[in-house]
């Protein structure tokens, strides 16, 4: 009985290291289960970041694809000297500046269209007359105002008078003026200027050259001639350290430079 005892005792440790090794087993098995668990959702949650990668990676192309059937359709729309490069900015920047060049060219036509059988200086100067609002200088019509004749003082309030002679300030009269109807505007730092001359030799290059010497940057321009008649169009950057403070001081000095090319001409 006594050996029988000892025996039992002696299996108890062995059924115990079984129970233990049991037990480690189904610990094992369920960790290996969540293990699986987490790992099927993470490999779901990959398949579906990856899904959405490529949805949206074909939204784009589909975009750009678009955007760049636009820009072949715009660019063939134009001559290629409008377009240095073939990026969308500069493909745009072309567009709106052969856009810019096309209006000038119908406002040209129209105006040759209602001067079809009027040749003149005059009938020339006044089919222009839409253009200008409020001239600081308007010799080319009988009176200010973008060559509205009724009022009788506008002229010498812009510094013409009717007879053509230029008043300054102090009252005093130069009989020298520039036959041409200048109109400046200002916005902040920018400037349009619409200037309408008869044309001379090396015209256009003189008055790049004043506007760069009043440090006044031309931005566009815009040219239009009928006849000896032509019609120059500029959008300017007024720089910081610019002479001209408003738009009539800078009509004055357009106005002073037209003398001084027209006293060359005419030697």
């Amino acid at each position: 009985m006594e050996d029988d005892k000892g025996a039992v005792q002696e299996c108890d440790p062995s059924c115990s290291s079984a129970q233990n090794l049991h037990g480690g087993v189904g610990e094992a098995m369920e960790v290996a289960g969540r293990r699986k668990r987490r790992c099927g959702r993470s490999i779901k949650n990959r398949e579906e970041v990856e899904s959405q990668r490529m949805a949206h990676i074909a939204v784009e192309r589909n975009r750009r694809r678009q955007m760049n059937e636009y820009l072949a359709v715009l660019r063939s729309l134009m001559p290629s000297f409008y377009v240095q490069r073939g990026d969308q900015a500069s493909i745009v920047a072309g567009a709106i500046n052969y856009v810019k060049e096309l209006e000038q060219l119908l406002r040209s036509m129209e105006v040759e269209k209602r001067l079809k059988r009027r040749t003149d200086a005059a009938a020339v100067a006044s089919a222009f007359a839409g253009f200008f609002s409020f001239p600081q200088y308007s010799s080319f019509f009988s009176g200010g105002g973008g060559g509205n004749g009724n009022d009788d003082n506008s002229g010498k309030r812009h510094g013409i008078s009717h007879s053509g002679a230029f008043y300054r300030n102090t009252g005093e009269i130069e009989n020298q003026t520039a036959t041409a109807n200048i109109e400046v505007t200002m916005l902040e730092s920018h400037a349009n200027l619409k200037l309408l001359s008869r044309r001379r030799p090396r015209q256009l290059l003189r008055l790049v050259a004043g506007l760069q010497s009043l440090r006044l940057v031309p931005l566009h321009l815009n040219v239009t001639s009928v006849d000896r008649i032509v019609m120059y169009s500029f959008s300017l950057k007024v720089e910081d350290d610019c002479r001209c403070t408003s738009a009539d001081e800078i009509a004055e000095a357009i106005h002073r430079m037209l003398i001084r090319i027209e006293e060359e001409a005419n030697l």
